[in-house]
């Protein structure tokens, strides 16, 4: 019978309400500002976490190992061949061997199931650092980035996420927006809509926090008077590269040109973006895409990503500050 989960885990946004979420910003900004400073001060000395992920990874990776290694914690990594998870042993199995071992464990892989099953069978803390349901540690780095380029309080700024609506950014920053009282906007054609299920915790959560939700296939609508306008990839890891030829045809009218960003009607309007991002000719993608589809980029322009209004690289260095944050309430107090 597998161990209750531990109460420090984050398995999905909804784990966390609006006091907890907060508290992770206010230690993120603090912590961001100590090593900025040169004054950091370790809190994890002496305490492992393993890093288990069945996806590669640029970000969430080196913001966890950096993390953990500026507040004085040591860190295994276990790449997608790097185990015996999932062909000689099971993830219960692996979940309580690494129990055993490590202080905690951050996931990254395909499933929720597994990181939920990696929750009730290691008896630790564990993040889920990605599965195809949900991305948590996103959507902190996200709403750390917009609070410091809006400064006033969360619940004035109104945000809009467009493109691939039924991803698993969009759904963490949906079910987060509604949670902390946003402006929050899911523009997307009607295929590509987050489920209901998540539709419906979202309205539920704005219902005590005071939050909007908008969820539509009218761009225009949900841009209007949005502070920061949001995509994704359109084609997440392991799907499929022939979901191309079918994504790309519905979601070109959702891309993010400056037109619309000028539509938000803000002078100050930000653009976001988790990376990787195809905005040129410059990957394997980009240029595939080009020569099937005639299209430079893909997503987003690659004049509104090298644009003053981009600011994809502070949400990049906001992971590892966030998920700093995340490790020392989990392991340090």
């Amino acid at each position: 019978m597998g161990v209750r989960t531990h109460p420090n885990s984050l398995l999905q946004d909804l784990d966390l309400d609006k006091e907890q979420f907060q508290d992770l910003l206010t230690l993120a900004a603090q912590l961001k500002q100590e090593k900025l400073h040169g004054d950091e001060v370790e809190r994890l000395g002496r305490q492992n976490i393993v890093l288990v992920f069945e996806k590669n990874s640029t970000r969430t990776r080196c913001a966890f190992e950096v993390a953990a290694n500026d507040q004085g914690a040591r860190v295994t990594y276990l790449g997608p061949e790097g185990s015996h998870l999932g062909r000689e042993e099971s993830v219960a199995d692996t979940a309580r061997v690494l129990g055993r071992m490590y202080d905690g464990l951050a996931f990254r892989g395909n499933t929720q199931d597994t990181v939920e099953q990696f929750a009730e069978h290691a008896g630790i803390p564990v993040w889920n650092a990605l599965t195809d349901e949900w991305h948590p540690t996103q959507s902190l780095a996200d709403i750390l980035t917009m609070t410091e380029y809006h400064g006033g309080d969360v619940e004035d700024i109104a945000f809009c996420f467009t493109g691939d609506g039924d991803s698993n950014v969009a759904r963490s920053l949906l079910v987060t927006g509604a949670l902390l009282g946003m402006d929050v906007r899911i523009a997307a054609p009607a295929g590509l809509q987050p489920p209901r299920d998540v539709v419906a915790a979202a309205e539920k959560a704005a219902r005590s926090s005071g939050a909007r939700v908008l969820v539509t296939d009218d761009l225009d609508a949900a841009v209007r008077g949005a502070d920061f306008v949001y995509t994704d990839v359109w084609v997440s890891m392991g799907e499929p590269d022939d979901a191309w030829a079918a994504r790309v045809p519905s979601l070109l009218p959702y891309r993010v040109t400056d037109d619309v960003l000028d539509a938000t009607g803000r002078p100050g309007v930000r653009f976001m973006h988790c990376l990787p991002a195809i905005h040129n000719r410059d990957t394997d993608i980009g240029a595939r895409l080009y020569q099937q589809f005639g299209v430079e980029g893909a997503e987003v322009t690659d004049e509104v990503f090298e644009s003053h209004r981009s600011i994809v690289f502070d949400q990049a260095e906001n992971r590892m500050h966030t998920i700093k944050a995340l490790l020392v309430r989990s392991l340090g107090g």
